[in-house]
């Protein structure tokens, strides 16, 4: 399941854009919140004490840190897409790869504590809904040819797999375990606060917003 659930959650989310044809991603918007606070909370709960406890608090921060600066990095090329906003032009037709290299990174490191923390893995999964959907808009709204923009999300939803397949199976990586988990834990704390703290329309924190991130936080402390 640790390796089906994100495969799933992509390509059922392209479906559903498919199916439906939405037009807006705001629509969207109470999902990105859920989803924010959901994977902030797990990362908190699981994430954060696991590394802190195996490893040296101050080497912990620092990877911390780089993970946050990688994260930033990446967006001078995805231009948001992680926390669901893509800023590129509809008009091109050529592949995005840019958009596709940043997110493969992405998703690539967040695949990497699924291993050791199977938990996580959840939350990855509602992380990745809202973003495969607006993403999806995106693509499909856009003049890229039909089978790049299905390559685009096929080979999109195999990369956080391919991750924990890096990890249980590349010695290096599972070496360093728990400072690479840091850095995840970095890119998750910078994605997360980013979709539930960045200005709404009007800059107005409205009740809906907050419900949905308290449930969010809530079903990731009993998980």
């Amino acid at each position: 399941m640790i390796y089906i659930l994100p495969v799933l959650g992509v390509l059922l989310s392209f479906l559903l854009v498919l199916l439906t044809k939405p037009k807006k991603k705001e629509h969207f918007k109470l999902l990105l919140a859920f989803s924010g606070a959901f994977l902030l909370a797990l990362t908190i709960f699981e994430l954060l004490p696991e590394v802190y406890e195996n490893s040296d608090a101050k080497t912990v921060g620092v990877c911390i840190m780089l993970g946050i600066l990688l994260q930033i990095f990446l967006e001078f090329f995805s231009k948001g897409a992680e926390h669901g906003h893509i800023h590129l032009s509809t008009e091109s037709t050529i592949f995005p790869w840019l958009l596709f290299v940043s997110l493969s990174i992405h998703s690539i490191l967040e695949g990497l504590p699924i291993l050791t923390n199977e938990t996580i893995v959840y939350g990855i999964l509602v992380h990745k809904i809202p973003i495969a959907i607006i993403l999806s808009i995106f693509l499909l709204g856009s003049k890229l040819k039909p089978f790049y923009v299905g390559l685009f999300i096929f080979m999109f939803a195999l990369m956080t797999p391919l991750g924990t397949f890096l990890a249980d199976n590349l010695g290096v990586i599972s070496d360093h375990s728990a400072h690479l988990n840091a850095v995840v834990i970095g890119i998750f704390l910078h994605i997360s606060t980013v979709i539930l703290f960045e200005s709404s329309e009007g800059h107005k924190f409205n009740l809906q917003k907050l419900i949905v991130i308290l449930l969010g936080i809530t079903i990731a402390y009993f998980l």
